[in-house]
């Protein structure tokens, strides 16, 4: 009897990812043998770090010293302003000031011989408790202000809102602070007897001695010009019937400070003299100052330095060689009939097309992201030995730009691929990419445009995804020019580069229908 063979099992075909695998490395392969493509990669690597070196490489105004390079950092490590006048009594353990503010005047400076009278609407008198003298120490403070009603605000960044109205004679502001271990609450109350709760404060680690009184400040004054936006210095002056303590306060008399020597980035004493009080016969204080107590805004437009990203101006130069190379990638295949026989061999053209994007847009991250990491530090070490500020951000911010950019040329790299494979002509396929990418954001940013129209441009086309690198957010409770020409866009960070992977996503989908639904 003849035995039945045993039958062989099927051969087994390899799993999917590995055939991915072998098109990746043969698309890598032939990227990196192409010597012109590895030499234009290395290029845009060079010029994004020259361009952005030199673009920020402008000597300092007035020949100041690298001593001035710093500004006061908050609790939270932001650059600060932290300038107005304070008078002011320590304060052991709990406690609480309270005090009726009669009026917020103020005074504008516009050079030309005649002030403008009236509190700007960001001047701010009231009721503040600081750690320390020092600018930058943790503070919570409740407070009227010239045009945006009581508030509550601590920590330079943080901003609640109270009760609407101005202080004037006719209709005082009462004003309540009670500190309670390290948390502070403020009050606000229209006659000194019905309170409402403005807001609540917690400074961690707050000191058990602080220094608590009352404060008087005002920022620049907003004007339109001829010329555009024009700022002239301000004072606020704050009147205060006689302040009522509870707790455990020094027995000394109120002593007068001028925190901070100048206004800081506010622009306030510049043709303007300094802060001061008076104090009445019943007990009451006039206080005037001027300066801010908020983060600092701006940058090289605005006169106050530069930020992280100013250094990553020369993305913009890298981009177009980018750009050139992601769509040289695809198009000279179709120009030298080469891509039949990449299609011959790997008949999945999706695959092919996968493939081709994440060599081009790896390769693209990790120029954009070496070149912001030789940049920035090179960047803010040559302005601080120039004078210049430099404004601080935190390590997840700095890692957030830096990664930010890479992911940026990435995705502008991808969307040149998909473009140049829908239309299979490399130079109007780089000429379109660029006038998408690149020319929004230089008239966005340049100043050129009016405002609107660069917000626009920043917001829906591709040029979107710059917004990656911003650094200096913006504050409601801050005065200051907050256009495209300024440094600021008008998405997030994130959100921007949103935008600009749409539109990656949205060409490399459209060009992988296209690929298999013709000839090659």
């Amino acid at each position: 009897m003849t035995a039945t063979p045993t039958p062989r099992p099927p051969a087994t075909r390899r799993a999917e990812p590995s055939g991915f695998l072998r098109t990746l490395r043969a698309e890598w392969t032939k990227f990196r043998t192409v010597r012109g493509w590895v030499l234009a990669t290395a290029g845009a690597l060079l010029v994004t770090v020259v361009v952005g070196l030199l673009g920020t490489a402008a000597p300092a105004p007035g020949g100041r010293g690298a001593d001035s390079a710093s500004y006061p950092t908050g609790p939270g490590g932001e650059a600060v302003n932290d300038s107005f006048y304070f008078v002011h009594r320590a304060l052991t353990g709990d406690g609480a000031l309270t005090v009726a503010l009669r009026s917020l005047t103020g005074v504008a400076d516009t050079g030309t011989g005649r002030p403008v009278q009236g509190a700007q609407p960001w001047a701010k008198a009231g009721i503040i408790v600081k750690e320390s003298l020092t600018q930058g120490s943790p503070y919570a403070a409740v407070m009227a202000t010239g045009g945006h009603g009581v508030r509550m605000q601590h920590d330079y960044t943080h901003d609640t809102a109270g009760p609407s109205g101005a202080a004037t004679p006719e209709s005082p502001r009462w004003l309540r602070l009670v500190r309670s271990g390290d948390s502070l609450t403020g009050y606000a109350s229209t006659d000194g007897s019905h309170w409402t709760e403005v807001g609540r404060a917690r400074l961690p680690g707050l000191a058990r001695t602080v220094q608590a009184g009352l404060f008087a400040t005002s920022p620049e004054a907003k004007q339109a010009t001829p010329a555009g936006t024009g700022f002239s210095p301000a004072v606020a002056t704050g009147a205060f019937g006689r302040p009522d303590l509870t707790g455990d306060w020094s027995r000394s008399a109120w002593s007068g400070t001028q925190v901070g020597g100048d206004a800081g980035t506010s622009g306030s004493y510049t043709n303007t003299t300094g802060g001061g009080f008076t104090e009445s016969d019943g007990g009451g204080f006039t206080v005037t100052g001027a300066g801010d107590i908020a983060p600092v805004v701006g940058g090289p437009a605005m006169g106050v330095g530069f930020s992280v990203e100013n250094f990553l101006v020369g993305t913009f130069a890298g981009l177009v060689v980018l750009i050139a190379v992601g769509t040289v990638f695809i198009t000279g295949e179709y120009r030298r009939g080469l891509l039949r026989t990449t299609m011959a061999a790997t008949p999945l053209r999706g695959r092919v097309l996968g493939a081709k994007a994440l060599v081009a847009g790896g390769v693209a991250s990790a120029v954009g992201l070496v070149a912001a990491a030789i940049t920035v530090p090179l960047g803010e070490r040559s302005a601080r030995g120039r004078g210049f500020h430099v404004l601080p951000v935190t390590s997840a911010t700095e890692v957030r730009v830096l990664v930010g950019t890479g992911l940026l040329c990435a995705a502008a790299t991808v969307l040149a691929l998909g473009v140049g494979a829908l239309l299979r002509r490399s130079g109007t396929a780089v000429a379109l990419v660029v006038a998408s990418i690149v020319l929004p954001f230089l008239l966005a940013t340049s100043g050129v445009l009016p405002p609107g129209v660069s917000e626009w441009l920043l917001r829906v086309t591709p040029a979107a995804g710059f917004a990656v690198q911003q650094t200096v957010p913006r504050y409601a409770q801050v005065l200051s020019v907050y256009e495209p020409s300024t440094g600021y866009y008008p998405l997030a960070p994130w959100a921007g580069l949103a935008v600009l992977s749409g539109y990656a996503a949205l060409a490399f989908g459209l060009a992988v229908v296209r690929l298999r639904g013709r000839d090659v």
